[in-house]
């Protein structure tokens, strides 16, 4: 066989290589390492995060829902549209459901019955449950539903209107309870956490800070609620429900807002929760809520009395008026006097007095602490019971009808008292002058009527109808006028403006 020649074997080779190489897939480029996770970045802003809170005190609050069949005071359902506000409610003051007690709005008597949306809480293992005496008044039927959607019928143990607290009973053992914490520990700025049911939303989560604490009402009725003013997000079916702190404890129980608008405008206000408890085991014991009464009205010092006072700068209690035969008129509190301390603790502002008085059973000694005549003095009282006609009298009268003017100085005509008179009102002889006639509108607006007697013009006594006079003509208009008055219930001043 004849040998191939080697350049013919190598010319063959050349030209297979490159058809070799086209059939053959190319070699895929190693992948590139992929890029390790950077370090989480660090939060620019460090805020409180609340699920764990919530997770533990969650299960423990309820929704309430309350139905009237007719004729009752009810909350509307929250997903009906909310009603305006009559004009004479305060502009600024509103609960969560209306103003209660005006026909024809939330919270009013309702002839076609209804069904008021709230919220609670356990605060026993075996069923009791906490809520505002507003959700559930008037009730017929009451429905407590739990974090895991039982339905439970409670009935109420008991509802006391000045605290407005409530306690109900549900059948059930071995439930969620959230853990009672301490409210006088708290101070403005920390944060607070509610959780309720605004607007039929259950389990809604709302937070802020605390913004003051010992508020006043603008409900005469609730003097004895030093609130817990907040800036949690609080609406309609909010009420009732817990206001927690970051330990997970109940501190308050909402209860109201301030509002032009009657929702939330950044002004939430909630019941110390010793003030609720102190309710819920007098409801549970007795199924009512008695208080202690001093039996005086108050009002704030004004700045322009500091001097005729004896005080440096306005604090305490400025007494207006005694009751006859209370606690204070049988200890010696008069009219006039500053109450500057009580049972030991200062006395800042009025409105911190009644819920110290308010918190005693009826029977308790205390000590009064006041400055009368510029000197300062200790009182020992033994409080009376609080009763619903004292709470009347503390609100203004409405002003009598007008009279014609005459040629009295204050408006106001007197006549002597005789010895009788005197004994039969506790008076002394030669002490005060009665009063026949009311004459000037603004004496009549300021509560003066006929029958009362006018112990004192201004800082003169008088006993006479002479005496009377001499002491109203030292008055001209734009004056200041304070008179000291007794009527058939108390004894206090009566001041107004000379026209």
């Amino acid at each position: 066989m004849r040998p191939t020649p080697l350049h013919a074997i190598a010319l063959a080779i050349a030209l297979l290589v490159p058809a070799v190489q086209a059939q053959s897939p190319s070699p895929s480029p190693s992948p590139s390492p992929s890029p390790s996770p950077s370090p989480a970045a660090a939060p620019l802003v460090s805020l409180p995060d609340f699920t764990q809170l919530v997770a533990q005190a969650g299960p423990a609050v309820v929704n309430i829902e309350a139905t009237s069949r007719g004729g009752q005071e009810v909350e509307p359902d929250p997903s009906g549209d909310p009603q305006p506000m009559p004009e004479e409610v305060p502009e600024i003051f509103r609960r969560f459901f209306g103003q209660p007690g005006l026909p024809g709005q939330p919270g009013g008597p309702d002839p076609r019955g209804g069904v008021s949306q709230g919220t609670g809480f356990l605060i026993s293992a075996d069923g009791y449950v906490l809520t505002n005496h507003h959700v559930v008044e008037g009730a017929d039927d009451i429905l407590v539903r739990l974090d895991d959607n039982n339905e439970l019928k409670a009935t109420l143990v008991g509802s006391d209107p000045l605290s407005d607290i409530a306690l109900l009973k549900v059948q059930a053992k071995g439930l969620p309870v959230l853990r009672i914490g301490d409210s006088r520990s708290l101070k403005p700025g920390q944060w607070v956490v509610a959780i309720g049911s605004p607007f039929g939303f259950d389990h809604s989560v709302t937070a802020g800070v605390v913004s003051g604490v010992g508020r006043r009402s603008l409900d005469p009725s609730q003097q004895y609620v030093p609130f817990i003013q907040t800036d949690v997000a609080i609406n309609r079916g909010n009420s009732g429900g817990p206001l927690l702190n970051t330990r997970g404890e109940v501190v308050g129980v909402n209860s109201q807002i301030f509002s032009n608008s009657g929702g939330y405008m950044g002004v939430s206000f909630a019941i110390p929760i010793e003030v609720a408890m102190n309710a819920v085991r007098q409801l549970r014991d007795t199924g009512k809520v008695v208080r202690g009464q001093l039996g005086v009205r108050i009002q704030d010092v004004r700045r322009e009395r500091l001097a005729e006072l004896g005080l440096t700068r306005p604090v305490g209690a400025f007494v207006d008026s005694v009751e006859n035969g209370s606690a204070a008129a049988r200890a010696g509190i008069r009219p006039g006097d500053v109450i500057t301390g009580f049972n030991g603790r200062d006395i800042g502002r009025s409105a911190e007095l009644p819920p110290l008085v308010g918190v005693m059973p009826p029977g308790s000694r205390a000590t009064v602490r006041l400055i009368r005549d510029r000197r300062p003095m200790d009182l020992v009282v033994t409080l009376s019971a609080l009763d619903a006609a004292s709470l009347q009298a503390s609100r203004p009268a409405a002003p009598s009808p007008a009279a014609p003017a005459t040629g009295q100085p204050l408006g106001v005509v007197v006549e002597p008292l005789d010895a009788g008179d005197r004994s039969e009102r506790g008076l002394q002889a030669g002490e005060g002058v009665l009063v026949s006639r009311v004459t000037g509108l603004a004496a009549r607006r300021a509560g003066l009527a006929p029958g009362d007697v006018i112990l004192q013009v201004g800082r003169a006594d008088v006993g006479s109808v002479a005496e009377f006079e001499a002491a109203a003509r030292a008055f001209k208009p734009g004056d200041e006028v304070r008179l000291l008055v007794r009527n058939a219930r108390s004894t206090g001043f009566v001041t107004f403006t000379l026209r």
